[in-house]
């Protein structure tokens, strides 16, 4: 029996092409809590570019795993309930300090996210490229020296793939989820989609069996995998259909819905 949900945001929950949820999603989203499925979102994005969307979520996902928190929804009073911290792992100081040193000195384009604010330094015009894809506001652009004192749960550096594998070496305690072409996300090694589950199923009392994940990219195949039933979205990548179980149509053709009805039939 399924009780848990966990849905990625872009190219699963929010097409590429119009930005919307659609109207399928919505009615899957009734179909799931009418059955008793807690749904929760699983993302990349920080909180504070979390658009609002027609659907609710009880828990968050953020940055890759890296703030896992409950509440920040609208309960039966009408009132926003105030968030309970499940687990927060930034990045570690040292290594933050090392790819602000890289990225000044190779004039790379970087977004760091914190727990309340997201911040830019060094805008470029692939930057721009990715801020009209995901149609998201651009964090305030400061120096990046201003970046240094930052507490950092995420860092989003706008570099080539052929880069991911040296800058790793140097960011021994970090890793490199990358979901895109433009950039790659760079988290705390321990942090993933899929340790976020986990804390969010132990809060809950879910097994890990009873549960289903819906994703994209490559930040969601740990995810796709812990699951208890993993679902690619048909515009998924090859790689990332791999680790799924179960492959659905794509997000601008109710893959949602349609997974969701297979599996509550």
């Amino acid at each position: 029996m399924i009780k848990a949900a966990f849905f990625d945001i872009d190219g699963t929950l929010l097409s590429f092409t119009t930005h919307r949820v659609s109207a399928g999603t919505i009615r899957a989203f009734d179909r799931l809590h009418q059955a008793g499925v807690r749904t929760f979102l699983s993302t990349g994005r920080p909180d504070v570019l979390i658009p609002q969307m027609p659907v609710t979520f009880e828990a968050k996902i953020t940055m890759n795993g890296g703030l896992v928190f409950v509440g920040d929804h609208v309960g039966a009073n009408g009132k926003q309930n105030p968030n309970e911290v499940l687990l927060s792992n930034p990045i570690p100081d040292n290594e933050l300090q090392v790819w602000l040193d890289l990225a000044k000195d190779k004039y790379l384009c970087t977004m760091i996210f914190t727990k309340d604010n997201m911040f830019l330094t060094q805008p470029n015009e692939v930057g721009l490229k990715l801020r009209n894809q995901l149609e998201f506001e651009m964090p305030p652009v400061v120096d990046i020296e201003r970046m240094r004192g930052e507490t950092a749960y995420q860092i989003i550096a706008i570099m080539p793939g052929e880069m991911d594998h040296d800058v790793a070496k140097l960011l021994p305690h970090c890793r490199l989820p990358r979901w895109h072409p433009y950039f790659t996300d760079i988290v705390a090694h321990d942090n993933s989609k899929a340790r976020g589950m986990e804390v969010i199923c132990q809060h809950y009392g879910i097994r890990q069996e009873e549960t289903i994940a819906f994703g994209d990219g490559a930040n969601d195949i740990e995810m796709l995998e812990w699951a208890g039933i993993g679902i690619a979205m048909g515009n998924a990548a090859d790689m990332v259909k791999k680790h799924a179980d179960h492959i659905t149509t794509d997000v601008d053709n109710e893959g949602i819905e349609n997974a969701v009805n297979e599996i509550l039939q």
